[in-house]
């Protein structure tokens, strides 16, 4: 009878990293296809869970990537997982055996007092280098065997995208654990036998312990005393940086120079605007034209009646109107794209973090404000980042106040029509006043933090901690593809949300019909035509008349639709001459200058389409904060566009 055979060790071994040194891709390297994602007991932070053997099989290895963390003391859910993962502090989940930490070796100054800090845990730790055969491409040097030295701990070389990659990395693991598999068996621990399935189960049901995310009291000599000893190492290993290197951090001292960067930020700001209208206005002369002669050749091919006015006033007219300004929005994401893909956005993070602590927020809070000039949704979700809640909820709250891209139909419409098509130096009079409008969302933003730093959400300052990412020229097929799936998601809009509400506008605009010997336009005595007249008395000290107020119901739905709507509302109320015109010359004929100028500052705070609000719901899983969001934005966009309207009829009258 044979004897029974010796049982497989195992052990376990976590991967970290600060996040985009690459772990997850050497995780992926070393499980294959043998690896489990699942969430942490009782919190929505992604556990990924794999295993692997060592060479001739004889041990078994269960590897965690844990979520990337730039330190052991936590500002983040993510990095509480982290740490308590490795100090075994998590129910159900023993520490590990080993630790990798997977390090940039082209960043080492970033990972090292990582490195240091996990030292002090007080389990084996092996560092790899991950793309190294970048590092050496762009001119690193290092002496690895100096490195090891000082660190006291194996030190490795990978390179996770490439076949063989881990290759030095499992032997050294292997070469560690053997030496703690004969530890244990000189003190007569029992090994532990590996599991029957590749990745152990989590107990779902079983509860999470989890310190909370706050910083413990560390004092800054602390953190400056592990920044000294990591510098004081990489310069006894020999670490050198490349010229090209040290030409960009050369470069980052201009970009982030607390004088000079805040006025580049504002010079690029500015030349995007400017380039919305300069740029634009050729293509959307295109599409303008071609909606027009589309609109001519359906009118003129079918006898007139509801069916052609659907066609012509609900459909060409209603959707062409939103389409024609396209190119304004594809120009303005084009410039959003080019500076994150190029590096900078990051940067401008940390160069506006100081500034928005002292209004009660933080740098973390730039990139989903940014994000809100597309769209407040996307914006909203981003804000999942911000650790701290105060500012997460502060951000939620004040990204509507960022221009998103559907109020530039309206304010393109309104800017065209009333606004001389002149220039100001070098600069075009409406790009001027587009680049305003986008600052007074700014400032309105600003007062609001302010108030509620000071009144309601009170916190102190939270010190901003990102990785900044090295310069780019920006990918031509990354900027492609942004902008493919931009005109995607405009198109989709205009196709389904907006054409909807267009038939339904036109329907209501249409029916009922005029009575019998009625003088004035038929729309004035349909259902939007009564829904007018019953808004206009709340909007009149605003100078809105009927048309504006029918206007403003559907742009509850996507703002988008506000022009087209008007295009609607005047192509049925106006003459056989201005149904064929453009929209601006119908505005401009009919408004006066101060509604127009209330028009704009009313959408400057307007109060959010219905999906941002539903989003803000989910995100907080409160129905407070969307009220609260509804109701602050309806009561600034109401005074801001009395006041501008009471002020420019004045000085109107004057003149």
């Amino acid at each position: 009878m044979n004897a029974a055979a010796a049982p497989t060790a195992s052990f376990r071994v976590a991967l970290v990293g600060v996040p985009n040194c690459g772990k997850t891709a050497l995780f992926n390297r070393l499980t294959g296809s043998r690896q489990k994602v699942a969430n942490y007991p009782g919190v929505t932070v992604e556990r990924k869970e794999g295993a692997f053997n060592g060479p001739g099989g004889g041990r078994h290895y269960r590897l965690i990537d844990l979520p990337g963390t730039y330190s052991l003391v936590p500002a983040t859910l993510d990095e509480a997982i982290t740490r308590d993962a490795i100090t075994g502090r998590l129910h159900g989940e023993p520490a590990p055996d080993l630790i990798v930490c997977v390090v940039d070796a082209t960043n080492l100054r970033l990972s090292l007092r990582l490195v240091l800090e996990l030292e002090r845990v007080g389990r084996p730790v092996i560092v790899a280098l991950n793309m190294s055969d970048l590092a050496r491409k762009r001119g690193y040097r290092l002496n690895r065997t100096r490195l090891e030295s000082e660190l006291r701990a194996p030190v490795v070389e990978t390179v996770a995208v490439q076949p063989g990659g881990a290759r030095e990395l499992i032997a050294a693991i292997d070469a560690r654990c053997a030496a703690l598999q004969s530890e244990r068996a000189a003190a007569g621990t029992p090994l532990l036998e590996a599991p029957a399935s590749p990745a152990a189960a989590v107990d779902a049901g079983a509860p999470v312990v989890i310190a909370p995310v706050v910083v413990p009291a560390q004092t800054s000599a602390e953190i400056e005393g592990t920044q000294r000893e990591a510098r004081r190492i990489l310069q006894a290993a020999g670490y050198v940086e490349p010229l090209r290197a040290r030409a960009l951090a050369r470069l980052d001292a201009v970009v982030m120079n607390p004088i000079a960067g805040p006025l580049l930020l504002a010079v690029l700001l500015f030349a995007v605007f400017q380039a919305v209208f300069a740029w634009a206005r050729l293509p959307m002369d295109w599409i303008s034209n071609g909606m027009a002669a589309l609109a001519t050749a359906v009118a003129q091919s079918m006898p007139s009646g509801a069916l052609q006015s659907l066609l012509t006033d609900g459909i060409i007219k209603g959707a062409g109107s939103v389409l024609v300004f396209l190119p304004q929005i594809l120009i303005l994401f084009f410039f959003i794209l080019l500076l994150e893909d190029s590096g900078y956005l990051p940067r401008a993070a940390f160069l506006l973090d100081r500034l928005m602590g002292s209004i009660g927020l933080s740098g973390r809070s730039f990139i989903p404000l940014l994000s809100s000039y597309a769209c407040a949704i996307p914006g909203i979700m981003a804000t999942r980042t911000i650790p701290n809640l105060r500012d997460r909820i502060a951000t939620i709250l004040l990204a509507p106040l960022m221009t998103c891209s559907a109020r530039l139909p309206v304010y393109a419409l309104i800017i065209g029509a009333f606004i001389p098509d002149r220039s100001i130096g070098w600069f075009s009079l409406r790009g001027l006043v587009l680049f305003g409008l986008y600052v007074f969302g700014v400032l309105g933003a600003v007062l609001v933090a302010f108030v509620m730093k000071r009144v309601t959400l009170r916190a102190g300052y939270h010190p901003l901690m990102l990785e900044l990412p090295e310069y780019h020229w920006p990918n031509v097929r990354n900027l492609a593809v942004g902008l493919y799936e931009r005109t995607v998601i405009f198109m989709t809009r205009v196709g389904t949300i907006i054409l909807a509400l267009m038939i339904l506008l036109w329907a209501l605009s249409s029916f009922p019909g005029a009575p019998p010997g009625a003088t004035g336009p038929a729309i004035q005595y349909s259902l939007a035509g009564m829904l007018g007249r019953a808004l206009h008395t709340v909007f009149a000290p605003l100078g809105f008349n009927w048309q504006i107020c029918v206007a403003l119901v559907p742009g509850l739905a996507a703002r988008e639709v506000a022009v087209g709507a008007l295009g609607t509302v005047y192509a049925l109320t106006g003459s056989a001459e201005h149904v064929d015109a453009a929209l601006r010359p119908m505005l401009a004929a009919s408004w006066s200058l101060p509604t127009a100028l209330s028009l704009l500052a009313w959408y400057v705070f307007a109060p959010q389409c219905l999906s941002t609000l539903a989003t803000v719901r989910r995100e907080t899983n409160s129905w407070r904060y969307p009220l609260i969001m509804a109701g602050y934005l309806f009561a600034m966009a109401y005074v801001a566009s009395f006041l501008t309207y009471q002020i420019a009829n004045a000085v109107t009258m004057k003149a």
